[in-house]
């Protein structure tokens, strides 16, 4: 009997965000698993006991990078991880589109600006982005008009004051008539996707709260979103072997799909969204943890 973990957060007093856990916990021990879930920052686990540690909605280390990022590799030398080492610590900086942009994937043009860099040409003739390259649920993540210039550079020296580097992109205005696909992989193929709206909207502060999946609504990706997401994953470095990936897309000036995010540390996989990937998603699991 595989033992599995599935490596979460910590919600403290108030329900967790996670609706998939409990539901992957019952497909995991109903196909014969003994599978626990655990934040993974409790320091009584002993991850080494576990046959496959599977990092799934560890949702606070975007800003705790400094400290889950060391985790991540200590359990990789105790036990399998998924997914490895490697690509976590790739992932988790988004400046790995550069990467992706450097291999000739098709992703939104971004500018990167770390602390002490000089004052930044924010664009004048659109609207644009900016966010920070350590970030998850647009945190720290605003938009602005060419007309918000003076907004934006305070934002710039909020995200430097905390040592945070900055990406500005141009707001691709595509996502407002065809929305942001997230196209799951799981397994080495395609698991199932969906479709959202807009998340940064106009007027709304960098630091507010914001719904990170509004309207979200199951998805069939056109073949030309399919081609961009494999090259995406052809992509990473040293073309290591993956258990789950998602690569969410938006259509660029020329109506193609570009890559805006390649999530591959602790996707949410809308499990409550897709019913019928709960099954694959368990069996794909079991089988990484029997390797």
């Amino acid at each position: 009997m595989p033992r599995i973990a599935l490596a979460t957060y910590d919600p403290g007093t108030e329900p967790s965000k996670d609706q998939d856990l409990p539901v992957l916990l019952a497909a995991l021990t109903a196909a014969g698993a003994q599978a626990v879930a655990r934040p993974w920052d409790d320091p009584e686990v002993e991850w080494g006991g576990f046959d496959l540690v599977v990092i799934r909605s560890t949702w606070d280390y975007a800003w705790r990078t400094d400290e889950f990022v060391p985790w991540v590799e200590r359990v990789g030398k105790a036990t399998r991880i998924a997914n490895p080492a490697e690509v976590v610590r790739w992932n988790t900086d988004k400046r790995y589109l550069g990467d992706l942009a450097a291999a000739g994937v098709p992703v939104v043009p971004t500018r990167y600006l770390a602390p002490g860099d000089p004052a930044a040409e924010l664009p004048a003739d659109r609207d644009f982005v900016v966010k920070p390259t350590f970030g998850a649920g647009a945190r720290f993540a605003a938009r602005y008009t060419p007309g918000e210039h003076a907004t934006a550079v305070r934002h710039l020296a909020r995200m430097h004051e905390e040592g945070l580097t900055a990406m500005v992109q141009p707001y691709v205005a595509g996502i407002d008539v065809s929305g942001e696909r997230a196209l799951q992989f799981f397994g080495g193929r395609l698991l199932h996707a969906s479709r959202k709206r807009a998340v940064l909207t106009p007027g709304t502060a960098y630091d507010a709260d914001k719904v990170a999946h509004p309207d979200l609504a199951a998805w069939t990706p056109t073949p030309a979103e399919l081609a961009v997401a494999e090259r995406a994953l052809a992509a990473v470095p040293d073309a290591p072997e993956l258990l789950y990936a998602r690569v969410d897309l938006v259509d660029g000036a020329d109506g193609w799909p570009q890559v805006m995010e390649l999530e591959l540390v602790e996707p949410n996989l809308f499990l409550f969204l897709h019913p019928g990937s709960v099954a694959g998603v368990a069996e794909a699991i079991l089988t990484a943890a029997r390797r």
